[in-house]
């Protein structure tokens, strides 16, 4: 059994303990399911102008088709990278504005989750984490590019977790096979 002062310096961070708060374990083990983002990056991106100089002068209207994949890879254990891409592409009848391809990475550290909150996090909850700096890539290597900020609409990575889970489910039930492995939320906007 710990003595008051073994207890008093779990509780006090300038005795090098960490959380005041917290509800050490006797045997000194952290069970509490824990998920977080260590840090975020661009892994690669890629902007083509193809008709530049010509396509400032378009006055046509692009359409924009925006396309969007997560997956993810386990780095050790307890720490995996989420990847989010974007590809936006802006087509008038004259021929293609702009093309951004964006790969955007965090790497996730989980600890003490089930699998299945392991994967709502890394399919759900990271991504929508991620989304808002992926969304600021984008607008400025189009602004970079010549063209408007391409300001993309914010996406539902829960709605869309939950509609592929129900989509397996379907499938399973209805004598299909389900999608096979770890298959993440797809989608588009245009």
């Amino acid at each position: 059994m710990a003595d008051e002062g073994d207890v008093l310096k779990n509780l006090d961070p300038a005795q090098g303990g960490t959380d005041p708060n917290a509800n050490p374990m006797g045997n000194g083990t952290d069970t509490q399911p824990v998920a977080g983002i260590v840090s975020q990056y661009v892994k690669d991106l890629s902007v083509e102008n193809p008709k530049a100089p010509d396509s400032f002068n378009w006055r046509e209207q692009p359409q924009t088709d925006v396309q969007f994949n997560i997956s993810a890879r386990k780095v050790t254990d307890e720490l995996s990278e989420i990847e989010l891409k974007v590809i936006a592409t802006a087509k008038t009848q004259q021929g293609t504005a702009y093309i951004v391809d964006l790969s955007y990475c965090g790497l996730v550290g989980m600890r003490n989750m089930t699998d299945e909150q392991a994967h709502a996090f890394t399919y759900a909850e990271a991504p929508r984490i991620l989304f808002p700096f992926a969304r600021r890539v984008v607008a400025d290597a189009t602004r970079d590019a010549g063209f408007a900020p391409l300001m993309l609409d914010p996406i539902d990575f829960q709605g869309l977790y939950l509609q592929q889970l129900q989509n397996r489910q379907g499938g399973t039930e209805s004598g299909q096979p389900a999608a096979g492995g770890e298959t993440p939320p797809q989608g588009g906007i245009a």
